[in-house]
């Protein structure tokens, strides 16, 4: 009997302790899977925000604060550790003036920004998408970034002034867009596509390019939208490479707004009353401020009826450029309600360049000579409409007006200067250099200067 109950204590303890035995086995393993890996950090500067990236292994908590005397800003992310090296970080162009981490309470991850300059950050984090996992991303936003910038211009280069082109160059940053044949990213297509174009406005008298993503960097779609109407661009053109599911889909394409896209926004500026001041500036100048919403609704209506036909016509042109570059994959121009599309009063359109998808057409988009064949084309297409209509008050109208009969002539003596011209004749050395093709601020002796009348 003894023998028997001591068998039994020996035969019991073992499998009564074992989950006890098995959590303590196993405890840092569990431990160790509920510790997120911050990866890898990257930081973009950008005209709008630098932004700073957090790859992690898994979801995270955090939160940020700022400190003084010296300017710091603090993130503290729960429950994490660094697996990434961070001191060779290239933080040139950005408010930063050095990076540092360490653990932080045994369990949290605590990163210390060192700030050269005044910021106000904005934090969230992003679910996995693509060859990306999640993600903690902090932005920091300068005073000068935080502003809107306000050109000054005299009256008569208000009168003369160029045509603002906004240019806007997809996807960017950790958004790749589609990923072609040999890892081909349409993020880089379109931004050199994007700077092609530019640089064929930028010498074209009478044209100013604007790019709205100058870089590898994200931008949201109404911020790009915002960057345009902000600057008061008279066109819209947003770059892209298209996707299919199957290789064969090949051809460009060009888009304006649909009617449904367009009704769709109408109402969502209508219902935005903090929007109203300067909604549709770009046409008229005239503002919903005031306005109740019955006249609202109708001014908005014509303006983005106005805005979609132009977006057409214009849209037809570029088509007909593109043609003889590239094969077409419709003779139209399509119409959807992409959100970039979506300015109220400025002619937009949306330019799928070829399918990134098809194996053929991607090795064409990656060279630098089909990427400037793209550009020109798209560049063609969109002088040739607003060379035939040109917004009011620019340089354009000035000149399809007969500007050029209205001119008076000036020859250099020594001692003149182009400002010093400008200043007798009440105009902007710009408005002057504009008139007269020049490229710089640069005058001689005997040269003839075309003088607008005033």
């Amino acid at each position: 009997m003894r023998l028997h109950k001591r068998l039994s204590r020996r035969r019991a303890w073992p499998w009564g302790m074992l989950p006890f035995a098995i959590l303590l086995l196993f405890f840092p393993v569990f431990a160790a899977a509920t510790t997120t890996q911050v990866e890898s950090v990257r930081v973009r500067p950008s005209p709008e925000r630098t932004r700073i990236v957090f790859d992690l292994s898994s979801p995270v908590e955090h939160r940020i604060f700022s400190l003084e005397n010296p300017r710091r800003l603090v993130i503290d992310i729960e429950n994490a550790s660094l697996d990434a090296v961070i001191d060779s970080i290239d933080l040139a162009d950005t408010p930063i003036a050095g990076m540092r981490a360490s653990p932080r309470d045994g369990d949290d991850l605590r990163v210390v920004l060192d700030l050269r300059d005044a910021v106000k950050p904005r934090s969230f984090v992003l679910k996995p998408i693509l060859q990306y996992g999640d993600r903690l991303v902090v932005d920091l936003y300068t005073p000068e970034q935080q502003q809107p910038v306000v050109n000054k211009v005299d009256r008569f280069s208000k009168q003369m002034r160029d045509v603002l082109v906004a240019i806007d160059a997809g996807h960017g940053g950790d958004d790749p867009g589609a990923i072609g044949h040999d890892g081909l990213y349409e993020k880089d297509v379109v931004l050199g596509i994007a700077k092609h174009l530019a640089g064929l406005f930028e010498r074209e008298p009478g044209y100013r390019p604007l790019l709205i993503r100058k870089g590898d960097y994200f931008l949201a779609l109404r911020e790009r939208t915002e960057i345009a109407r902000k600057s008061e661009a008279d066109i819209f053109v947003s770059i892209h490479a298209d996707a299919f599911q199957t290789a064969e889909a090949r051809g460009a394409s060009v888009y304006a707004i649909s009617q449904r896209g367009a009704t769709s926004e109408a109402a969502r500026w209508l219902a935005e009353k903090e929007n109203r001041a300067d909604l549709i500036g770009g046409v008229g100048g005239v503002s919903l401020d005031d306005k109740d919403d019955l006249l609202a609704g109708v001014l908005l209506d014509l303006s983005m009826t106005a805005s979609l036909s132009a977006s057409l016509e214009m849209g037809q042109s570029v088509i007909n450029a593109i043609k003889p570059v590239n094969r077409l994959h419709k003779r139209h121009v399509e119409q959807a309600a992409f959100v970039v599309l979506k300015s109220p009063d400025i002619p937009s359109l949306l330019v799928e360049t070829g399918y990134i998808s098809n194996p053929q057409e991607a090795q064409r988009l990656a060279t630098a000579s089909h990427q400037q064949a793209m550009a020109r084309a798209i560049f063609y297409g969109v002088k040739r409409y607003v060379d035939d209509h040109p917004p009011a008050g620019s340089y354009l109208a000035w000149k399809r007006q007969g500007g050029d009969d209205k001119l008076r002539s000036y020859k250099i003596v020594s001692g003149d200067t182009l400002s010093g011209i400008a200043t007798r004749y009440q105009i902007s050395p710009e408005t002057l250099m504009k008139v007269n093709g020049l490229r710089s601020d640069t005058i001689r002796i005997g040269q003839v200067l075309k003088i607008p009348a005033t």
